[in-house]
C-alpha cells in the first residue's frame, strides 16, 4: 500500500495555507517594530514586541515542520507499548493541569502497541490532552479511560464538573458526576489568528502520528474531549 502524503488533500493544503498566512501577521509587526525602534527611538518597547512575534514565527515554522514529518512513510517502526507513554505525559502535564486548576486522572490499562516512534507519539498524545486540560474550567477534572475490548482498545478523554451528587440504584447511593457543561471559548476567541491556527496544527498533527499508528481519531468540540480507537475500525487486526 502506497504512503500519502500530509499535504496531499485539499483539507491538509488549506491548513499549511493558513499556516503561511498566519506568519504573515508577526512578521509584519516585527518588522513595524524594527522601524519603530529606528524612526521614533522607542527601543525598549518595540524590541520588546519584536521577541513576541519572533518567537511566534520561530513556533509556527516548528509546527509546520513537525506536520510535514508526521505525514506517513513505508518504513519498519519499532512497537511502542501506549501505557508507559501515556502515563509519561500524564505526569509532564501535571503541573500544567495544576496551574489551571484542573485535575488529571488516568485510569485503566492496556497491552496494545503501536507502530511509532516513542518521541511522536509522546507529542500526540501530549497535544491531544494539553488541549483538552487548556479548554477545562477551573475545578474541572479531565479523565482519561483506557480499556482493552475484544477487537480494539479505546482511548476516550472527557472534562467533567467536579461535584458530585448522590444516585440511588438498586438500593445502594453511589456518586454520579455532572455531565461538563460546553466550556465558554473566550480564551481561544480572544487569541490571535496565529494562536488559533497553532491549535489546529497540533491537533492534525496528533491525529496524524496516531492514523499513521492505525489508530483511529475522534476530537469532540461540543463537548471537550477525544476518543482514539486501535486498531482502527477499517481496518482490524486479522
Amino acid at each position: 500500500m502506497s504512503a500519502h502524503s500530509a499535504s496531499s488533500g485539499p483539507g491538509n493544503q488549506r491548513l499549511l495555507g493558513e499556516m503561511l498566512h498566519s506568519l504573515s501577521q508577526p512578521l509584519t509587526s516585527l518588522r513595524c517594530a524594527l522601524e519603530l525602534s529606528v524612526l521614533e527611538d522607542r527601543t525598549q518597547q518595540s524590541v520588546s514586541v519584536a521577541l513576541e512575534q519572533t518567537e511566534t514565527v520561530i513556533r509556527m515554522v516548528r509546527l509546520m515542520r513537525e506536520y510535514l514529518d508526521s505525514e506517513p512513510r513505508e518504513m519498519e517502526l519499532p512497537a511502542v507499548a501506549l501505557m508507559p507513554v501515556l502515563r509519561n505525559v500524564g505526569e509532564d502535564l501535571s503541573s500544567v493541569a495544576a496551574v489551571e486548576g484542573v485535575h488529571l486522572q488516568i485510569t485503566g490499562t492496556s497491552q496494545i502497541t503501536l507502530r511509532v516512534h516513542e518521541t511522536r507519539l509522546h507529542v500526540a498524545l501530549q497535544y491531544l490532552i494539553r488541549d483538552l486540560i487548556e479548554r477545562q474550567m477551573a475545578g474541572n477534572k479531565v479523565i482519561i479511560l483506557v480499556r482493552d475490548d475484544a477487537t480494539e482498545t479505546v482511548l476516550l478523554a472527557q472534562g467533567e464538573h467536579m461535584l458530585h451528587r448522590p444516585h440511588v440504584i438498586a438500593g445502594q447511593a453511589r456518586l454520579t458526576t455532572l455531565p461538563s457543561i460546553k466550556r465558554s471559548n473566550e480564551r481561544l476567541l480572544s487569541h490571535d489568528s496565529a494562536s488559533a491556527t497553532m491549535r489546529r496544527v497540533r491537533l492534525a498533527i496528533a491525529s496524524q502520528v496516531l492514523e499513521n499508528a492505525g489508530a483511529e481519531v475522534k476530537l469532540k468540540e461540543d463537548t471537550p474531549g477525544f476518543v482514539v480507537r486501535i486498531p482502527r475500525r477499517d481496518n482490524p487486526a486479522v
